[in-house]
């Protein structure tokens, strides 16, 4: 598995002086990164073959927030292949190996010429050593919209921030949006989430909540039609074996 240090900074703390969910995803967003770029299918690698890889589906699981001040490791390693898909997993532990999170993600390689999926060339996935998959309780890729109503809240725009060096909204700017409909004092446990549209700048996404019990919480980021872009759950730390 590849591994980079970090030690958990003040900028990356929530309220209660702890790691926040989505400075956690950040990590392991950048953790993939660096090991792309060291075996030489990094950014330019892609962008000189109009190629990106677009995130499909997140799973994270959190056993514990590490607080300000934390030398931690994060490591991720990519377990399949498949025509234009790829899955990889990520963990996050302490120097003394107790694992704080974790989790499985489900990729897509983009043609972004002609904005259609492209297969996984043979020089990418000789790049990657595949390893076995992470020991953890996976969940299905898909979400499923609970049979309720939901509560439609006010319209975002897509803005120069949300954007990433692909020109749509950054798969973690989702996720952050959607955390602003969360209850408050919501603990998260697990996040899942799946990505159905790219949105680009000047596209008004759409907030709907739905709630299926005090310690789950869904959210469908849409667009003016009712697509989503977006679904995002989360289980509260009080759903230990859900």
């Amino acid at each position: 598995m590849y591994k980079i240090k970090g030690r958990i900074r003040y900028s990356e703390l929530d309220s209660e002086g702890k790691l926040s969910l989505e400075s956690l995803l950040d990590y392991f967003q950048d953790c993939s990164t660096f090991h792309s770029e060291e075996i030489g299918v990094g950014l330019k690698y892609l962008q000189e073959r109009h190629l990106a890889w677009v995130m499909s589906a997140w799973q994270i699981i959190v056993e514990r927030y590490p607080a300000f001040g934390e030398r931690v490791l994060i490591g991720t390693a990519p377990y399949d292949f498949k025509g234009f898909m790829g899955w990889r997993n990520f963990l996050m532990e302490t120097e003394e190996g107790e694992r704080l999170a974790y989790a499985n993600t489900v990729w897509t390689l983009m043609d972004m010429e002609h904005m259609r999926p492209a297969r996984v060339p043979k020089e990418m996935t000789t790049a990657y050593v595949l390893e076995g998959k992470l020991d953890m309780d996976y969940a299905p890729r898909k979400i499923a919209i609970p049979e309720i109503e939901g509560q439609r809240w006010e319209d975002v725009e897509v803005r120069h921030h949300h954007l990433d060096t692909n020109h749509h909204v950054n798969n973690g700017q989702y996720i952050r949006i959607a955390m602003e409909y969360l209850p408050e004092g919501f603990e998260i446990r697990q996040m899942r989430a799946e990505y159905k549209k790219q949105a680009v700048l000047g596209d008004v996404i759409v907030p709907v909540v739905y709630r299926h019990s005090d310690n789950i919480c869904l959210i469908a980021l849409n667009n003016k039609e009712g697509q989503a872009y977006c679904i995002a759950e989360f289980k509260g730390m009080e759903c230990r074996n859900a």
